[in-house]
């Protein structure tokens, strides 16, 4: 799905934009190899990681990155790469490079809420979700615990996924987890020798009982089969 609206009749005439637009990483990789400059932008003040983030083209902005795009230069509406980009690879790649889920655009949208309005792919928005929570928490200090953020929030999305599939796992999981918090305190509040005390006895008393209804059934077997004999 394309996030950039460019009239065919408006296509740029600059060729690493156009491979940009187009997925085209060898003629991307050639030009910027040959020394063209990968800030460049098109007349809406967009550079190339802006339309290849929109495009989620991945590799491309990951070559951009390499020979010097600026990951935090916005277009003429204040838009980052991220506000643009509705694909989950796209994401995780400019977060854990740097760019903030938070920022605002000049019209005070962040990248969610543009993904939001232009319907990207669940995953995406989950992940923006899951990426906005925790940058609000305060947890996102830098680049690298932006990637410990990214990988919480999709963890907790794969969780949810998994759970909204399977009910009657998520019902068993709240019962194991109620019985073993329940457990827990017992011992607590007992005592652990207590408590091993206590399973000794019961224990030791099926045994018995086990003991006692064996031999009134064997008691039993043979009263009755001399019973028939006679």
């Amino acid at each position: 799905m394309s996030y950039v609206f460019i009239n065919d009749s408006s296509q740029t005439s600059v060729p690493l934009l156009q491979a940009c637009i187009d997925g085209d990483l060898l003629f991307a990789k050639r030009l910027l190899e040959r020394g063209c400059d990968p800030n460049i932008r098109d007349n809406r003040g967009r550079t190339c990681l802006h339309l290849a983030a929109a495009r989620g083209n991945v590799d491309i902005c990951c070559f951009l990155h390499k020979f010097g795009a600026d990951l935090l230069a916005t277009d003429y509406q204040g838009n980052t790469a991220l506000h643009l980009c509705g694909h989950v690879n796209t994401i995780q790649f400019l977060v854990s490079n740097g760019l903030k889920i938070d920022i605002c655009n000049h019209n005070g949208a962040t990248p969610l809420v543009l993904a939001k309005r232009r319907g990207v792919n669940k995953d995406a928005i989950r992940l923006l979700e899951g990426l906005e929570e925790q940058e609000l928490k305060g947890f996102n200090r830098g680049a690298h615990s932006t990637l410990e953020t990214m990988q919480i929030a999709e963890s907790e999305s794969a969780m949810e996924s998994h759970f909204l599939l399977n009910p009657d796992l998520q019902n068993r999981e709240g019962v194991l987890s109620s019985f073993t918090t329940t457990w827990q305190e017992f011992v607590k509040d007992l005592g652990f020798w207590r408590v091993l005390l206590l399973l000794v006895v019961i224990a030791l008393l099926s045994l018995g009982i086990a003991y006692y209804v064996s031999g009134v059934l064997v008691h039993l077997h043979t009263f009755l089969f001399m019973d028939l004999k006679a």
